[in-house]
């Protein structure tokens, strides 16, 4: 198993804090989730039918015409790869780690590449992986860029894959409306419900392509992948257009008040709506001081000797000042 942010149990036996003292900022899950409206009790009773209307408010909500409710993206991350006869897959790097590690499981030859490299790897592989924004960079590729890689892959009948876990906040250069269609028949969009909404434990994603990779994804998932009382709370979200375009807005304020706040104690930072990434020579040490202050962040080692940190973003006023204050007080060492 990879690792991953959100260990919380995990990070409390290892620091010797109790579970409810900790401050998780590992994940870049919304802390403002969305507010889930009661749950009827067939949703509970029934089994999952496709016409409880979440596959239209998806379609609605993404402009896309052919969608596939999924047990979370990571679903499709785990299952894609195995459904195409293996060959050379170029993914972006670094980025989601689960991303290449399914296509290595599933026996392709993956190379990594840096956002530059796009076209050029286009030309040279069977299937492209990207993930937009980029996890945990927050680094975005233009829709111009992507439509163009997916039509030099088209020439010899490669796949576009597009990881959009994180676009909800901003969806500028979202490929959602296009893939699967007669104009993109080679791009498969990702989506997941678990970031912008904050409903990470409901696991449900899309996968947006073209009929017959959905049908053939759905086949190799079997029978319900998202439980009934999930389905509803989905569509539920998907539809509340209001409390969207409100998120957004409050995600942006909060995005640049922790920007502000790590570029006056450790550096200039990237990132999306929902996260801040800044690469710093002493993170492991960071990330080791914040810890002892039962603060979580996402610590990232790579093989080159380069570390990098991931902050989401703290939901309270007692949040932000306890956030603030570890780090005025490590700034001291730095």
């Amino acid at each position: 198993m990879l690792e991953h942010g959100g260990r919380l149990r995990q990070a409390a036996r290892q620091w010797g804090i109790p579970l409810a003292d900790w401050l998780d900022l590992s994940t870049g899950i919304n802390p403002w989730a969305y507010p889930i409206p009661g749950i009827p009790i067939s949703a509970w009773q029934r089994l999952p039918e496709e016409e409880d209307g979440l596959e239209a408010a998806a379609r609605n909500y993404y402009g896309a015409k052919h969608v596939l409710a999924l047990a979370g993206s990571q679903a499709a991350i785990q299952t894609l790869p195995k459904l195409l006869p293996p060959g050379r897959a170029a993914v972006l790097a670094p980025s989601y780690a689960e991303h290449a590690a399914a296509w290595v499981k599933a026996a392709w030859a993956v190379t990594p590449f840096a956002p530059p490299r796009l076209e050029e790897v286009a030309k040279e592989h069977n299937v492209v992986v990207v993930v937009n924004p980029n996890n945990p960079t927050g680094e975005r590729i233009t829709a111009r860029r992507l439509r163009a890689a997916a039509r030099a892959l088209a020439k010899r009948g490669g796949l576009l894959v597009v990881d959009e876990a994180f676009a909800d906040a901003d969806p500028r250069d979202s490929l959602a409306d296009l893939a699967g269609t007669k104009a993109a028949p080679n791009i498969i969009v990702l989506r997941s419900l678990g970031k912008f909404f904050g409903l990470a434990g409901a696991r449900v994603g899309f996968a947006i392509g073209r009929p017959e990779l959905l049908e053939a994804l759905a086949d190799t998932l079997g029978p319900w992948p998202v439980a009934g009382p999930a389905r509803w709370v989905a569509r539920c979200a998907l539809e509340d257009r209001a409390w969207q375009a409100d998120m957004r807005q409050e995600l942006q304020v909060a995005a640049e008040r922790l920007e502000t706040l790590l570029q006056d104690s450790l550096g200039a930072s990237t990132g999306t709506g929902l996260f801040r990434w800044l690469p710093h020579p002493r993170a492991d040490w960071v990330y080791d001081e914040l810890a002892r202050r039962g603060i979580l962040v996402r610590l990232f080692l790579e093989v080159d000797g380069s570390s990098s940190l991931r902050f989401g973003l703290p939901g309270s006023d007692d949040e932000w000042r306890r956030l603030e204050g570890a780090l005025n007080e490590l700034r001291k060492d730095l």
